[in-house]
C-alpha cells in the first residue's frame, strides 16, 4: 500500500468506499476488504451504514491503530449542537473512540462557514477526530474555509475520474497543502466502456478500471473505489505493480474534456468550470 501524507495525516492511497452498501452485505464487504489489505475505510452519516462498517471492521481482526476511518457530517447538521451530536452518534455507530478523518460532507449556504468550520475544528480539538477536512468544496469555498480554520484542513473529497476535469479544485487543494480524495474514481461503472483505457490496460495486463485508479494515483490523489464483489475488490487494490508512462497519462488526461459528472444533487455548490 502507498500512502499520501498531508497536514500530519498518513492516509492509505487506496481506500474502500461504502456508499450504497448496507446491512450484512456492507459488513461482509468491509471485513473482506480489511482481510485483503485495505486499511482506509470511508463512510458517512448520510450513507446509513456506519454501524455495518463498524461491524465489518470488528470482525476483520485488524488492530485499530492500523485502520484509517473516515466519516462525514451531513449539511443539515452543521450548526452548533447538531454537529457534535452527529459526530458522537457516528462514533457510537462505528464502535470507535475517535475518527481518523472527519469531513463536512457538503457545504450549506444557510450556515456560515465561520460556524461550520468552527464546529469542525472544535471536534478535532476535543479529540473526536485526529484529522479534519471537507468534501465537495469548490475553490472559493476552500479559500474561505482555510482562512477561517484554526486547525489544519487535511483533505477535500471530491468526484474525480478520467472523464471529469477537476484541475482547478485540485490546484487549489495543492495551494493549501491539502490532499485530494477522489470519490467515484471508476465513474460509477462507466470506465470499462472506454476504448482508450481498455487499450492502455491491455498493454499492462490490467483492466480499464485498474488503469483509471493508477492514473489518479500517479496524480498523487487518494482513491475510493467501491465494490462488494471480492474479485473486483482485489483488482482495485492491485494497482501498485505497474506505471503509466507520460504518453499514456497525457492520453488519459484528454478524456476529461467530456466533463461527465456522476454526482450533481440540487444542493450542490456552483461547481468550478
Amino acid at each position: 500500500m502507498e500512502w499520501v501524507e498531508t497536514q500530519g495525516a498518513k492516509i492509505p492511497a487506496v481506500g474502500f468506499g461504502t456508499i450504497t452498501l448496507k446491512g450484512d452485505v456492507c459488513a461482509r464487504a468491509v471485513q473482506h476488504a480489511a482481510q485483503l489489505g485495505y486499511r482506509h475505510f470511508d463512510t458517512a452519516t448520510f450513507y446509513g451504514n456506519e454501524q455495518d462498517v463498524g461491524e465489518g471492521l470488528r470482525h476483520a481482526g485488524v488492530a485499530r491503530d492500523e485502520l484509517f476511518v473516515t466519516t462525514k457530517v451531513r449539511q443539515s447538521n452543521l450548526a452548533p449542537g447538531d454537529f457534535e451530536r452527529s459526530v458522537e452518534s457516528s462514533l457510537k455507530a462505528l464502535g470507535l473512540d475517535y475518527l481518523d478523518l472527519l469531513l463536512i460532507h457538503w457545504p450549506n449556504p444557510e450556515i456560515p462557514q465561520a460556524v461550520s468550520i468552527g464546529e469542525l475544528c472544535k471536534a478535532k480539538r476535543n479529540g473526536l477526530a485526529k484529522h479534519i477536512g471537507v468534501a465537495n468544496f469548490t475553490v472559493a469555498l476552500l479559500d474561505e474555509a482555510v482562512g477561517l480554520a484554526t486547525e489544519p484542513l487535511a483533505v477535500n473529497q471530491v468526484e474525480v475520474h478520467p472523464f471529469l476535469d477537476q484541475s482547478k479544485v485540485i490546484a487549489a487543494c495543492r495551494r493549501h497543502d491539502m490532499a485530494v480524495t477522489a470519490y467515484c474514481p471508476l465513474a460509477r461503472g462507466q470506465i470499462p466502456s472506454s476504448e482508450t483505457l481498455a487499450r492502455i490496460g491491455k498493454a499492462h495486463g490490467k483492466s480499464a478500471s485498474q488503469v483509471s485508479l493508477r492514473y489518479l494515483l500517479q496524480l498523487e490523489l487518494i482513491v475510493l473505489p467501491r465494490s462488494a464483489t471480492p474479485a473486483h475488490m482485489q483488482q482495485n487494490i492491485d494497482v501498485f505493480d505497474f506505471m503509466l508512462n507520460e504518453t499514456e497519462m497525457a492520453e488519459i488526461r484528454q478524456l476529461s474534456t467530456a466533463n461527465l459528472r456522476m454526482v450533481d444533487p440540487p444542493y450542490r455548490p456552483q461547481w468550478d468550470t
